[in-house]
Parts: C-alpha cells; structure tokens; sequence
C-alpha cells in the first residue's frame, strides 16, 4: 500500500526549510531552488505545493508567526498556572528578542519581509500588514485588561502604549542582531518601561 503524504507537514518542512535558508542568507537572496535543495525535495514538489514564490513567502511568513506563538505559550506555561497581562506582555516582547537562534532567525526573517512587503510589488499585494496590527490588538487588548485591574493608571491610554512597546521591541532587537548592545541588556530597557508603566503594583500581576 502506498504511503499516504500529509500534505500539510510537506508545506511545513517546506516552509521551515524557507526560514532557514533566509536566516542564513536573507529573504532576499532565496529562490525556489535554494528552498527545495534546503528541503530535500525537488523543486517540481515546491513548485505543486505553493505555485509562486510569494505564495510560499507568504505561507512562509504564517509558519514563522506560528512558531513565534508557540515559544511565546512556551514561556507563559513556565511562568505558572494563571499569568496575568504584566507576565504575558512581558512573555510576548522577550521572545521577540534575538536572545538564541530561533529568536535571532525570527527577528532576522520577519524584518526581512516587512522590507520585501515594501520593494517587491507582488509580496506587497498580500496581507502582511495583518500580522503587526494582530500583534498591536492583542497587546492593546493586555493593557486594557491591565487597565481594567487597576495594574496601570487610569489615565494611559494603551493603543499607543501598546504601539510604543512593539517599536522599542523591534527597534532593540535590531540593536542586538547588529552587536550594539547584548540581549540582556535588550531586557533590562524592556523592563524597565513595564516597571514604568506597571509600577510596583503590577509586578506580580
């Protein structure tokens, strides 16, 4: 009897070999070709799976995000039973730093389609704002609860805070992938304005 192919774990070592070959080289210099020698399959199979090379960036793109939302459950399952939005704000904007060689691949990649999404006309017609803005909801949605508990001020207004988290976050992370400064002390910036707009209060949740 033949073997029968799950075809979505072959688009997933697909797109895994995508992400590897890009944080090796850039997104920029990978082809087809080079994702289906990183693959172990034929470009023919590549070819089946995703027709053109922005539908398997952007497919590419969806598998790099899941992956992100696993290590960021990962870290809330070892931060205990019921972490509240100081400890799950906090778990998001760690991962996010390029502290290892998953995180650094992620910041590395992810950086790397935002910039194709703005040179390269056919990447730029896919929904890749989509996936900021989700991050920026569900960090707004953190606060508010936040806000809601009395852990932050009243006052604050948590779209822009949430705005302001993800640009430090992202902007730190570049400043560790290029040696400016080492990941802790990324953190060290990064909880420090959670100190600020937590307080003492908020610390525990």
């Amino acid at each position: 009897m033949p073997k029968r192919v799950d075809h979505e774990e072959r688009r997933n070592q697909i797109a895994e070999a995508l992400v590897r070959v890009a944080g090796r080289r850039g997104l920029h210099a990978v082809g087809m070709r080079d994702v289906a020698a990183e693959a172990g399959v034929s470009l023919r199979l590549v070819q089946y799976y995703f027709e053109t090379k922005e539908k398997l960036l952007l497919y590419g793109l969806q598998h790099l995000v899941g992956g992100f939302g696993e290590r960021v459950a990962a870290r809330l399952r070892a931060a205990g039973d019921s972490p509240g939005p100081r400890a799950t704000i906090e778990a998001l904007l760690m991962e996010s730093l390029p502290a290892d060689e998953e995180s650094r691949t992620f910041h590395l990649v992810y950086t790397s389609y935002a910039v194709l999404a703005v040179t390269d006309e056919a990447l730029a017609a896919q929904p890749f704002i989509e996936k900021p803005n989700a991050a920026e909801d569900a960090l707004t949605g953190l606060l508010q609860q936040a806000q809601d508990a009395r852990l932050i001020p009243p006052g604050v207004d948590v779209r822009t805070e949430a705005i302001s988290l993800l640009a430090m976050s992202a902007g730190l992370g570049t400043s560790v992938l290029v040696g400016q400064r080492g990941p802790e002390s990324a953190a060290t910036i990064l909880r420090h304005h959670l100190d600020r707009l937590f307080g003492e209060s908020g610390r525990g949740d």
